[in-house]
């Protein structure tokens, strides 16, 4: 995940984080929070542990938790366009999300914390519509996730 997002920083808010998150979860259930949280403390060390961060300590576990409450027997047409469409309301919504700490750690009013959200939403939107886009590889990586599950089983 962290190598991902370096090798995708000429692009801002256009990363595969949110396909790796959703993927994972699909596939490991509750033990998908170790590599977002190695995301996450990988991230604090190598760009310091700063205010701009604490939002990354619930900000995955959100996307984590929607797919979670996903069915996991859903029908295998729209799986596709379920997940894609998870990941990109993440996207969508990573300034709201991001809000309230701002808000907290700054000492935002809410008319400002809401100033600051609009501010943000050409961000948002950006990073909405790419993940919905780079959503498309979440079925791939569920697979082949699972195969080397069911091959890691056999020795």
């Amino acid at each position: 995940m962290y190598a991902s997002k370096i090798i995708m920083e000429f692009a801002p808010n256009i990363h595969l984080l949110g396909v790796f998150t959703v993927s994972f979860t699909v596939v490991y259930r509750k033990k998908a929070l170790y590599p977002i949280y190695i995301y996450v403390l990988l991230t604090g060390m190598f760009y310091g542990f700063a205010a701009w961060w604490l939002p990354y300590l619930y900000i995955w576990a959100a996307l984590w938790g929607a797919v979670m409450l996903l069915p996991q027997k859903m029908p295998k047409k729209i799986r596709p366009f379920v997940y894609m469409a998870v990941c990109s309301a993440h996207g969508f919504l990573y300034g709201t999300l991001y809000a309230p700490a701002q808000a907290l750690l700054y000492g935002l009013s809410f008319p400002k914390m809401i100033a600051w959200i609009i501010a943000g939403l050409p961000y948002d939107c950006i990073h909405g519509i790419s993940n919905f886009f780079c959503g498309i590889l979440i079925v791939p990586i569920i697979s082949a996730l699972e195969l080397a599950k069911r091959n890691a089983g056999k020795d």
